[in-house]
């Protein structure tokens, strides 16, 4: 492994008013942060351009544009909810507004929403990212109910299996952020 700890990029893929989302992100975090072999960055969608899928006039000062951050990561999370069994559109918007910043890295997913834990949502997205030259990581993280699955301090009820789910994906994660941080230093992307 190398001694240098990996960049993550964690994505906070909605802007909706009384959005969920940032608990969830938070949690992720939280556990991500625990790991000597990574830092995080995270970038929650509100707080980027509109044009990128973020609320308008919501763009916090002193942020680096949503294309450096990705550009600088070594690996991405998407933390999405599940909305009309998809993904939200802004997702989609910042994802489209950058293009080989994405190649030759690892996406894993934390989804959430209802009865299906926006599982519904994950799927699409790896077709997408598929398209965008990126590695899925099979792991994942799901909330079914995730309101119910979170207490007032926006802790896990059940921490768990969820700690465990996290901790095999960002197993995942930072092997392949560190295999394919290599290839690209060795050789760059498409060459």
């Amino acid at each position: 492994m190398s001694e240098s700890p990996y960049r993550l990029a964690v994505i906070v893929g909605s802007v909706r008013d009384g959005r969920f989302g940032p608990v969830v992100a938070d949690w992720f975090c939280r556990q991500a942060s625990q790991r000597a072999d990574l830092v995080v960055d995270l970038v929650d969608l509100a707080h980027v351009p509109a044009a990128l899928g973020g609320v308008p006039g919501a763009v916090a000062p002193n942020e680096a544009p949503f294309a450096e951050r990705i550009a600088a990561a070594d690996a991405v999370v998407v933390v999405t909810p599940e909305y009309n069994h998809s993904y939200p559109g802004p997702l989609k918007a910042a994802i489209d507004s950058v293009g080989g910043q994405w190649h030759a890295k690892p996406v894993g997913f934390v989804s959430y929403g209802g009865i299906s834990g926006g599982l519904r949502a994950v799927e699409p997205l790896r077709g997408v990212f598929a398209e965008l030259h990126t590695v899925t990581i099979r792991e994942t993280v799901s909330f079914a109910g995730a309101h119910g699955c979170f207490d007032a301090a926006g802790e896990p009820v059940d921490a768990g299996p969820v700690n465990r789910a996290a901790t095999a994906m960002l197993d995942q994660l930072g092997w392949w952020a560190e295999a394919l941080r290599t290839a690209r230093a060795a050789r760059p992307y498409g060459s």
